[in-house]
């Protein structure tokens, strides 16, 4: 405690700005865990096993998690990311799309004769 020019008592406590907490947190990484498990007459029936780290990037690196470099929805890495998938399923439409147009004729006659 300190007294002001006033002649009051004002309290010293360092302050943390939500930008400061998240800047820590994300360099030092947060990890939660918990179970959550559903028993009927000491018979379980649902258990679910929560963890949660939360960090920086770079710091799941240094941990040893990096998922997203494998995963296909994440990483564009030989031609497996989003972008490569949206051109094979629009490939794969016209494909369709022009297989329709050449046999509905053929059915036309077929239901109608």
């Amino acid at each position: 405690m300190s007294i002001n020019n006033n002649g009051n008592f004002q309290h010293s406590v360092p302050s943390t700005t939500l930008g400061d907490l998240l800047e820590r947190i994300l360099d030092k990484g947060v990890v939660i865990s918990g179970d959550i498990k559903i028993k009927l007459v000491e018979v379980e029936l649902l258990t679910i096993q929560i963890r949660l780290v939360i960090c920086s990037v770079d710091r799941a690196k240094e941990i040893g998690i990096d998922w997203w470099r494998s995963d296909s929805h994440f990483s564009n890495l030989e031609g497996t990311g989003p972008a490569a998938r949206i051109r094979e399923l629009e490939e794969r439409l016209a494909r369709l799309e022009g297989t329709a147009k050449i046999e509905t004729p053929a059915l036309a006659e077929v239901n109608h004769g």
